[in-house]
């Protein structure tokens, strides 16, 4: 299977040569999300940038869909979408009692959407930063295995706009338009509504419905740009969020027909805002702040027996809920050398800077067999201070050095009579050696540590050595080379990696049989002694002529559990070098673009993902897949028609899966595996008017 996924992501190669003409310059991506915006080429990290002409040509609607544009980037379901996120084979794959502290940050305009992911939608989006490895010096606890960042398209100085629509096959909709212009001389402003909504992928054949997994997605933004002087700006970002979809995923025979008399939602409802300056206080000194607040309610819920009351004489009927308040504030300050503020005889640039942020999770839980609700509250402050030096030896060559020392403390409680706190010192930074080699080869060597809190286990039946755990350390080693070749048309970037997990925070989870037949699952996080993950990446865009882009991306990843073992009532289970979690050894992507004349233009894509493990509590596995993707776009001057279809050949992709218990009472609750499907074969007619 790898080969034969290898062979069919390659075939646009010899297409691409054969198509070949005149070399042209491919357009610059600029990194936002560290201290300096620096050129995707130039910065000495893994790093992949997806623009919105690749989320426009997936029909992108959220961030889910163009994750497979990063090698070694993953994602879990168990939900209406694809939520919970995995860099390297490190990530959470769900959410349930128990709080989570991520190992994946998600920043959308510089707020915080961490853990949040529902409300990462695509539309107006400039563009999506995936920074893999630790960011323990920019973003600290939240980025253990890296940093998504969204960014929306800024206001314009000129009026511009456009209105988008688009209709396709599952009653899928979307209409949506942006407006950007100047309120004067120094104020700018743009404003993007957009709604989508889809039947979804699923049939509930019990209630008679297509639309029990719904997509009712809704978002409205508001930018405002203005400059109070000369060398100064300030951005204020408003953005609002009602996700209200469905989920009703899981079936007994792995289809797409649920028999459910009780689907569930999963709902997002988020209000937020974020605000920016940024001052050049003279050619030595330039200060940067940024302030963001957010509110979210949220539900998750799930029809957890999947099936309707009056199936079988040994069935049983459950129904499982979960309602959240998210309350977040943050306040990042720091001063940066300007090109006059070097220090140490003028050959280090230097950042330093300060962090605060509050987060506060209240819970409740109403699961049919608790005696009433179940209430938690959570709190979390975090104090951070931050400074990175760059020092450089000649023109070519240059060293960074950057720590991070962070307070952070958490307060929980909850219902069940568990009062519980913890309160530490964290340390991350990393030190990057890097030179041009020539004038278009910059080779880096870094060495990154990351890290994520401790916490506590809320299961009030779990034992008390197993009620809290210890914070996760991540350090990273990696060696690239980026390149710019063929008078700038064609960019390569390669990256090696070793990782060392270092107590690291392992989910274990286990099915329980009641004497009622129904299923109770205990979860909780422990400490593995540690965990190894290495790979390669590459990635490469090429122009080969004005009209022909052939792009390429691979990951490679290898990991294992180290000394990890762990105790249920079937005895103790023993994953000492087994591989971890959605952690697929292969990940491919390939599209070729073409403009087939000045106004009409056709990309081909496809995709193709190595199976994994979809738990470390239990061993079943995902099935490995190719996914072929593609759209045809006719422009007329203001006007962009387009055809687009993803999973063309209607592959099952599964998303995320269970094991180790049955669920089936009409063949004795038998073990089995369950998976939950993505997306199937999905068509789309769009239309754009840009004025």
């Amino acid at each position: 299977m790898k080969h034969n996924a290898l062979s069919l992501l390659c075939l646009a190669a010899p297409l691409s040569l054969s198509l070949h003409a005149d070399e042209a310059a491919l357009d610059t991506q600029t990194v936002t999300a560290d201290f300096r915006n620096t050129d995707v080429q130039q910065i000495p990290e893994a790093v992949t940038v997806v623009g919105q002409a690749q989320m426009e040509a997936r029909s992108a609607e959220h961030l889910e869909q163009v994750l497979s544009f990063a090698p070694n980037v993953n994602f879990a379901s168990g939900a209406a979408r694809g939520r919970y996120f995995q860099i390297r084979g490190i990530g959470e794959r769900s959410q349930f009692v128990d709080p989570v502290n991520p190992s994946v940050g998600v920043l959308i305009d510089g707020i915080d959407m961490t853990g949040l992911g529902a409300a990462a939608t695509l539309f107006d989006v400039q563009q999506v930063e995936i920074l893999r490895g630790p960011q323990g010096t920019r973003f600290g606890a939240n980025a253990l295995a890296g940093m998504i960042n969204i960014t929306s398209a800024a206001p314009t100085k000129d009026v511009s706009g456009y209105v988008a629509a688009k209709a396709g096959n599952y009653a899928s909709y979307g209409l949506g338009g942006a407006v950007s212009g100047s309120l004067s001389d120094s104020l700018q402003a743009r404003i993007a509504v957009h709604g989508f909504e889809s039947d979804g992928y699923m049939e509930n054949d019990f209630l008679n419905k297509d639309d029990t997994q719904n997509y009712d997605e809704k978002i409205a933004r508001a930018k405002f740009s203005w400059q109070p002087n000369a060398s100064g700006d300030v951005t204020l970002t408003m953005l609002y969020a009602d996700i209200d979809n469905g989920y009703d995923a899981f079936t007994f025979d792995n289809s797409r027909h649920t028999l459910s008399d009780e689907p569930g939602k999963d709902s997002q409802d988020t209000s937020a805002f974020s605000l920016a300056w940024n001052q050049d206080i003279n050619s030595a000194l330039r200060f940067e702040s940024t302030i963001s607040a957010s509110n979210s309610s949220a539900e998750y819920s799930y029809d957890e027996d999947w099936a309707y009351v009056g199936m079988h004489p040994d069935e049983y009927s459950s129904f499982d809920q979960y309602l959240r308040d998210f309350d977040r504030n943050s306040v990042d300050l720091r001063l940066l050398s300007g090109v006059d503020g070097r220090i140490f005889a003028d050959t280090t640039d230097w950042v330093i800077g300060v962090y605060s942020m509050t987060r506060g999770e209240d819970m409740k839980r109403n699961y049919t067999y608790n005696a009433g609700q179940y209430r938690s509250e959570l709190d979390i402050t975090s104090s951070s201070v931050y400074g990175e030096l760059k020092t450089w030896f000649s023109p070519s060559w240059s060293l960074t050095y950057g720590l991070r020392a962070e307070q952070w403390k958490n307060d929980f409680k909850d219902n069940a009579g568990i009062d519980d706190d913890t309160n530490e010192t964290l340390y991350g930074g990393k030190v990057v050696l890097e030179g041009l080699l020539a004038n278009d080869h910059l080779a880096y060597l870094s060495l990154a540590r990351g890290y994520k809190a401790g916490g506590i286990n809320t299961d009030p039946d779990i034992s008390e050595d197993n009620r809290s755990f210890d914070t996760e350390f991540n350090n990273t080693l990696e060696l690239g080379l980026k390149s710019s070749l063929l008078s700038n048309s064609l960019h390569t970037r390669v990256a090696a990696f070793y990782i060392q997990r270092k107590d690291q925070q392992v989910k274990s989870s286990y099915a329980i049989q009641n004497d009622d037949n129904s299923i109770t699952f205990q979860d909780y996080l422990a400490n593995a002694a540690e965990g190894r993950n290495y790979g390669l990446e590459l990635e490469s865009s090429w122009d080969l002529s004005d009209r022909l882009n052939w792009a390429f991306s691979y990951g490679w990843l290898q990991t294992e559990f180290v000394d990890y073992h762990y105790d249920t009532s079937d005895g103790e289970f023993n994953k000492d070098g087994r591989a971890q979690s959605h952690a697929p050894e292969y990940s491919l992507a390939t599209a070729v673009s073409y403009d087939l004349t000045s106004r009409l233009s056709l990309r081909v894509e496809s995709e193709a993902k190595d199976s994994f493990y979809f738990s470390d509590s239990h061993d079943e596995q995902s099935k490995s897949y190719v996914l072929w993707h593609a759209r045809m776009a006719y422009k007329l001057n203001q006007l962009e028609l387009a055809l687009s279809g993803r999973n063309l050949t209607d592959k099952d992709v599964e998303t995320r899966g269970f094991g180790g218990f049955g669920n089936d009472p009409r063949d004795g609750y038998t073990e089995h595996r369950y998976v939950q499907l993505g997306e199937p074969r999905t068509v789309m007619a769009e239309a754009k008017y840009a004025f």
